[in-house]
């Protein structure tokens, strides 16, 4: 009696826990990959970037 009404707040949780779980496992490594190459950029190309001749 009442698990009717339990049921949608389970799927929910499950749910966003689940959506949260792969939004941070496929974000994380894709913003160190990009900061990986923005510190690794050669030296004469962050001087171009800069507008420095």
């Amino acid at each position: 009696m009442g698990a009717e009404l339990r049921q949608p707040l389970g799927v929910t949780i499950i749910g966003g826990l689940l959506a949260s779980q792969l939004l941070t496992l496929l974000t994380t490594p894709v913003v160190y990959v990009l900061l990986d190459k923005l510190r690794r950029r050669p030296a004469n190309e962050a001087m171009l970037a800069r507008g420095v001749a």
